[in-house]
């Protein structure tokens, strides 16, 4: 939103929400039965529906290309990160798309010269490349200094340089009004070519996928025009711009005003003069190397389109450089036994590649590790007998997290889920702080007994009660059991995945994580099943691993030290999450607040008209 928002900011549909696009359904509807319908086909109003698609199809492969690269490139040319707040700010990227498709609609239904246009013509296509060469360049280059006076600027413009860190979707997030003047100078090759009689099928298309084209290239991040371009086609230079050259433009906001061609700019005096030096510093680049890694892998089948395409992403944390890998493997590929070889190998190169480059830690996240599959990762310190990067499986802070999030005066917990060391290093911490472990597998309590000492053995118990409303659960509790817990039951979970929600009566926690520090750079992306600006146990463990320079692995049978773990943790700036609580409407927190005199409630979330509440009661709360 504009820092003062002025008349016609809002687009009309707003309120519509993911249903905006019921808009185009009458006439798209119609296009499909005048298509199927015997007589004259009008190829521009039937083809207006995919030239949408297109569009949108577009986009979206410039949104995966830009966030590959700007996850691994070297060219990068703003290092400020992208946060929640842009990623809000440009959701609706796709408005402009339903708004040219009323446009072209509407100009059929009224303009003669837009309907039954043949494929081509040849004058048609020299019209629009002279027409937006000289009117809608010159005329762009102009009202985008007028957007720069502070009256329009604050009213509108500023909505759009909000975003310093540019994304392709960036070039078309702009207040309704101002989009509406953008397609004004746009129409006026296609109008002209409607008017004239010289309108064809593949220009429409072409000066779309232009335009789109030369947006969403400008706005990258990062610089990808070759040098050599410029060197065997000199005048290029004034026709064509480069994302450097746009990227001054939302950096030092009065200069490179031009549209797609620089030359009004050396024109009218406008040009920045450090482009060329920029340019070429680009060019050349910074190999940028990390310090962290933390190592995941696909989940559900739909999960690929919540990745970065090459599965790549990195963030900063002060001076600590991290970086997130994914292992090109689903869930379920984890639990079947030939695939085991393959995914360890997988595994292997990755930590061999993070070796090569000087990592720090590599963390494993999810079924990367596992006593099945590689002991908890030993299986790679067993191979390569001199590692030097370590490696971390976040055991001892996802025990910590899981300690820390008992209730208060709990004295007795229900541990389901399948024996892991994780689970042991949880039923350990329990014991030592006189919680009585129960659990309904005679097989997995005895084998717990084995690992704890006789005096702490007195907290087990084994027994087929489900009475107690604490569960710290894992993989292998079934729905039955679930059923069996009392009404008001907790369910904490110890592994990576979330617990099956079977209860409107229960309280589930999520699994291990924690709140990142505020200053952690480029999180704008949610951790799988997260809710945002949170990591994996796993994730955070390594960070903290390379903060405090520890020189020994986490992996295999290996446990830190967890209260020494969680200190270090708190002391970088990470928060423990607030446990689930009631949900009340602002008006009833008011109330609340006014009625309960002498209790202080810690506000820890907000989504839309709700706002999340505990009483603090100490410092486990």
């Amino acid at each position: 939103m504009a820092s003062k928002p002025g008349l016609f900011t809002e687009w009309p549909w707003k309120k519509l929400g993911n249903f905006k696009y019921v808009i185009l359904a009458p006439w798209v509807a119609h296009s499909l039965y005048t298509f199927m319908a015997d007589g004259e086909r009008d190829m521009l109003y039937v083809l207006t529906f995919p030239i949408l698609l297109w569009r949108w199809l577009h986009s979206q492969i410039w949104i995966s290309f830009s966030r590959f690269q700007t996850a691994r490139t070297k060219h990068l040319i703003v290092s400020k990160s992208i946060d929640f707040e842009q990623v809000d700010r440009e959701r609706n990227w796709d408005d402009q798309v339903i708004l040219s498709g009323i446009a072209m609609y509407v100009v059929n239904m009224f303009v003669d010269g837009a309907k039954n246009i043949p494929l081509w013509r040849t004058d048609g296509a020299v019209l629009t490349v002279l027409l937006h060469m000289g009117p809608v360049e010159f005329l762009y280059y102009w009202f985008h200094r007028a957007l720069h006076h502070h009256f329009l600027y604050t009213r509108y413009h500023s909505h759009h340089h909000s975003s310093i860190a540019t994304e392709p979707i960036t070039s078309v997030v702009h207040p309704f009004a101002e989009i509406v003047v953008y397609f004004l100078l746009f129409s006026i090759p296609m109008l002209t070519m409607a008017f004239t009689g010289t309108a064809s099928v593949i220009m429409v298309l072409g000066y779309f996928t232009y335009i789109d084209f030369m947006n969403n290239w400008g706005h990258c991040n990062f610089e990808l025009v070759p040098k050599w371009l410029f060197t065997i086609f000199p005048f290029l230079k004034y026709i064509m711009y480069t994302p450097t050259f746009h990227s001054l433009h939302h950096t030092q906001f009065r200069i490179n005003y031009s549209l797609f061609m620089p030359i009004y700019d050396y024109m009218y005096g406008t040009m920045d003069t450090s482009y060329d030096t920029l340019y070429q510093t680009m060019l050349r680049g910074k190999i940028e190397r990390p310090h962290v890694v933390h190592l995941t892998h696909l989940t559900a089948l739909h999960s690929i389109y919540h990745l970065r395409l090459g599965f790549a992403e990195r963030n900063k944390l002060d001076k600590l450089k991290m970086q997130t890998w994914a292992i090109p493997r689903y869930s379920f590929q984890y639990f079947l036994s030939w695939q085991r070889a393959s995914i360890n190998n997988l595994i292997g190169k990755a930590i061999q590649k993070a070796e090569e480059g000087g990592v720090k830690v590599i963390s494993l996240g999810l079924l990367n590790q596992g006593e099945a599959l590689n002991r908890n990762g030993e299986l790679f310190l067993l191979k390569h007998l001199k590692l030097k990067v370590r490696i971390v499986d976040g055991s001892s802070l996802a025990t910590a997290i899981v300690l820390n999030s008992i209730p208060q005066g709990t004295k007795q917990v229900l541990l389901r889920g399948n024996p892991s060391k994780r689970a042991y290093s949880i039923a350990i911490g329990l014991c030592q702080r006189d919680i009585q472990v129960i659990m309904v597998c005679k097989e997995e309590f005895e084998r717990l007994k084995q690992k704890v000492s006789a005096q702490l053995a007195s907290c087990l118990v084994y027994s087929k009660s489900y009475t107690p409303q604490v569960w710290i659960v894992g993989d292998g509790l079934i729905e039955e059991e679930q059923r069996k817990a009392p009404k008001g039951s907790c369910f904490i979970p110890f592994t990576q995945f979330p617990v099956k929600k079977m209860r409107k009566d229960c309280t589930y926690f999520t699994p291990p994580a924690m709140i990142v520090p505020k200053d952690l750079e480029n999180m704008h992306a949610c951790e799988n099943w997260l809710p945002r600006r949170m990591m994996s146990a796993e994730r955070v463990a390594g960070v903290v691993h390379a903060l405090e320079g520890w020189d020994e692995h986490e992996c295999g049978d290996t446990i830190l030290d967890v209260e020494k773990v969680w200190n270090a943790t708190l002391q970088h700036g990470f928060l423990p999450l607030a446990p689930p609580v009631l949900v009340f409407s602002t008006k009833a927190l008011t109330s609340l607040n006014s009625s309960v005199k002498g209790v202080e409630f810690h506000y820890f979330a907000r989504v839309d008209n709700e706002i999340g509440c505990t009483k603090l009661c100490g410092e486990n709360s």
